[in-house]
């Protein structure tokens, strides 16, 4: 499938558009390729738009003042990421994203994205459906990290995202899931002798 096919079956499952409504969508996004450890956005940045990921997998992160790196988010095929707080209230990013692999993405900008939420009901209801859905699954996580041990943390990051772990190297995987790598080889030992 090429870009536009991926980006119209994504939209398709939450949002009705016409054909036409769907090309003049379509024409507001910019497609980019990045190779694996390009920076997209770093940290002091200002951020202009958000990705639509068609193929490889961004990490959301940043680095705290010891020099340890925790994994917000990783964005794979028809996610989407940014730095929703830099985005929408114009500061400057206070996180970075990279590619974990070779990326394809579809970039819009939020002055456009706001311009077709205007124009397009559809569109409108796409993108808060959308970010109901980032909202519900941010509040999961930060639930899983209070009331989880690391073990239900790790079967759970592989019950929900199994080809996580064919895309992203083990240390990666342990700081998403605030673990040190050690702990995180037990784990996986653990669980493939089962």
């Amino acid at each position: 499938m090429d870009a536009k096919d991926i980006l119209k079956e994504h939209i398709a499952k939450t949002a009705s558009l016409t054909a036409e409504q769907f090309d003049y969508f379509y024409d507001h996004f910019k497609p980019l390729s990045f190779k694996k450890g390009q920076t997209i956005i770093r940290e002091g940045d200002r951020v202009e738009g958000e990705y639509f990921v068609l193929s490889g997998c961004l990490k959301a992160f940043f680095i705290n003042d010891e020099v340890k790196m925790y994994i917000l988010q990783f964005a794979m095929p028809t996610w989407w990421t940014s730095d929703y707080n830099a985005l929408y209230s114009h500061n400057r990013a206070t996180i970075n994203i990279d590619c974990v692999t070779d990326a394809e993405v579809l970039c819009i900008s939020n002055a456009d994205r706001e311009k077709l939420c205007s124009e397009i009901h559809p569109v409108e209801h796409f993108f808060r459906w959308r970010t109901n859905k980032g909202y519900v699954a941010a509040q999961k996580r930060l639930l899983s990290f209070m009331n989880n041990d690391t073990k239900a943390r790790y079967e759970e990051l592989l019950n929900l995202y199994p080809q996580l772990y064919s895309l992203v190297p083990k240390h990666l995987i342990a700081a998403y899931l605030g673990v040190s790598r050690e702990t995180l080889s037990r784990l996986y030992n653990a669980h493939h002798r089962m």
